[in-house]
């Protein structure tokens, strides 16, 4: 079964997902939110479609460890999730740094502002599920 990671966020949700061989994150898309339920049902066709076994979310605890507002809303967000899609497992990544990765990454490609905003969830949420394939190894 794949993995898919999620970077949870107000305006977008980087999606992610590994090869079949749950080796390499590939992204998949900065998804535009367009409302809670619309949102899950999204996420929930690309689970049951990518045949997808476990969703890590970025978990976007502060730099000191402890938990905000961000985390409360990615865990409610994630309940509703596993609401939808009971036989799915629900992992977290502490996601620390991750968009200062991504906007690095993609500075040093030499990409426009503008195109790096439309790709920056994408690639956070890429960041997310590579380091939680290597943690678990």
């Amino acid at each position: 079964m794949r993995i898919m990671s999620l970077d949870y966020g107000d305006a977008k949700i980087g999606i992610a997902m590994t090869d079949p061989l749950c080796i390499i994150a590939n992204g998949i898309e900065s998804y535009k939110r367009q409302g809670e339920k619309k949102d899950i049902e999204y996420i929930a066709t690309m689970i049951e479609n990518g045949g997808v076994g476990t969703v890590v979310f970025g978990l976007p605890v502060n730099m000191d460890g402890s938990e905000g507002i961000r985390v409360e809303k990615t865990k409610e967000f994630a309940a509703l999730l596993k609401d939808r899609c009971p036989l799915v497992k629900i992992d977290y990544q502490d996601e620390r740094l991750t968009t200062v990765s991504a906007e690095r990454a993609l500075l040093e490609a030499d990409m426009r502002r503008d195109k790096r905003k439309l790709v920056i969830d994408k690639i956070a949420a890429t960041i997310i599920l590579q380091t939680y394939l290597e943690r678990r190894r």
